[in-house]
């Protein structure tokens, strides 16, 4: 019998290792195409000249209100055509709601825009002297030129009455918001409607009510205070029923946590729902703060109109800067125009920079701290280890020798034994006898 030779074995043939694998590439949920672009594009070409056509040579219309109107109009329905050739039903739905909204932002951006723009441009003249903000209108007639007087005593104006309305107003809107959601009852109900009435009150009425019920049945003077008041009356639902949202928002796991720790309810409140909802808050103070800083009526009802700076709110008359911009408006001369747009622009600046520092104040997240804060939470933790041991120490039955100090608790580290199982660092207990 013959013995077949032994084949040779086939290898494989070596690979390569597999390349590491990279950085995940980031996915778009949606991708522009050429076409759309060109549809848009050729959609607004073509609105543009249908419009232009209508107006200058078919139709008797003119106008560049009516202009933007049909040629949007005519925008829409030549898009949805374009796209029609492409997409179906669903996709050329979708596209026209997206133009639309886009356009709508646009267009409050551009009105944005509008505005400050021209209250700077018309005010420009007004701004670039030094003595409009160092200066009162105590000495500045009609006729006088632009070096001459200011708007300081409206700008102190307005920063007093706001900062009490402020201080009056924000720590009884959040308590309120808070006993809205922490308290709930009937009687949550009713002032939760109250509140949401009042969010529609006109300004005349809050001016009319703290002058019938503050200077004339308690016989006190027109004053910064009681336009402070009157501001009050504005800001107050605006705060509570913005807050009432934000603390609704926070999620009740966050309480019952805390609950489930022993922590009384107001401490619940203090250290978990507000920090959450710091952020929401300072947005409900900004809301209630635009509301309150643009009030004319009811400073003029309950403050007066005065031409001098007087920096005390509780008595003499005092005037704000949206009543010095209606008061110098009225006015047929262009220098006294040109001071009441500049005073336009200066509660733009101020509005903004209230803005800025609420945000800087409230704009950390629930668990950011600042350093001051840190701090004073690594005091909080030395002094309660320090308590545990004195507490230790001093417990019945155990000897003070017999406490470790917490230097000595913190070294006895474990050491890797076998089989992945970690064993104390101390060698001296010895090891349990087997029988």
């Amino acid at each position: 019998m013959t013995i077949a030779p032994e084949r040779p074995k086939l290898r494989p043939p070596t690979e390569k290792a597999p390349p590491a694998p990279g950085p995940e590439r980031r996915r778009t949920t949606g991708s522009t195409r050429a076409s759309d672009v060109y549809a848009l594009l050729g959609a607004a070409a073509a609105s543009l000249a249908l419009t232009w056509l209508l107006f200058a040579r078919l139709l008797p219309f003119s106008g560049a209100v009516g202009f933007v109107i049909v040629a949007y109009v005519l925008f829409l329905g030549l898009y949805a055509l374009l796209v029609s050739f492409d997409e179906d039903g669903p996709a050329v739905r979708d596209r026209i709601a997206g133009v639309v909204v886009r356009s709508l932002g646009l267009l409050l951006l551009v009105v944005l825009v509008f505005v400050v723009a021209f209250t700077l441009w018309e005010g420009r003249e007004a701004l670039v002297h030094l003595n409009f903000f160092t200066e009162d209108m105590s000495l500045a007639g009609p006729l006088e030129p632009l070096d001459v007087g200011g708007i300081l005593h409206a700008v102190v104006g307005t920063l007093e009455q706001v900062g009490i309305a402020l201080a009056l107003t924000v720590p009884t809107g959040i308590v309120c918001a808070v006993f809205l959601n922490e308290v709930p009852g009937p009687f949550a109900r009713l002032v939760r409607t109250v509140v949401e009435a009042m969010t529609a009150l006109p300004s005349i009425v809050a001016g009319l009510f703290i002058y019938a019920t503050v200077i004339l049945a308690l016989g006190t003077e027109r004053s910064g205070l009681a336009a402070s008041l009157a501001l009050s009356v504005m800001m107050l639902p605006i705060i509570i029923r913005a807050s009432d949202v934000v603390i609704r928002l926070v999620p009740g796991t966050l309480r019952e946590a805390s609950y489930a720790m022993g922590s009384s309810r107001w401490r619940t409140v203090w250290h978990v729902v507000l920090p959450t909802a710091r952020s929401g808050l300072t947005t409900a103070v900004i809301l209630g703060t635009a509301r309150g800083v643009g009030e004319t009526s009811p400073v003029l009802l309950t403050a007066g109109f005065t031409a001098e700076l007087n920096a005390l709110p509780t008595s003499g008359a005092q005037v704000s800067l949206p009543l010095a911009t209606f008061e110098l408006v009225k006015s047929p001369e262009p220098n006294m125009i040109a001071r009441g747009f500049g005073t336009a622009a200066v509660l733009m600046l101020l509005v903004l920079l209230l803005f800025v520092l609420a945000r800087i104040a409230g704009g950390r997240g629930p668990g950011q701290l600042t350093k001051r804060q840190e701090r004073r939470r690594a005091l909080a933790s030395r002094q309660d280890a320090a308590r545990w041991v004195s507490t230790a120490r001093n417990a019945p039955g155990s000897g003070a020798g017999n406490v470790p100090s917490l230097a000595a608790a913190g070294t006895a580290a474990p050491t890797p034994g076998p089989a992945g199982s970690t064993a104390p660092a101390d060698r001296s207990v010895p090891p349990r006898s087997t029988p």
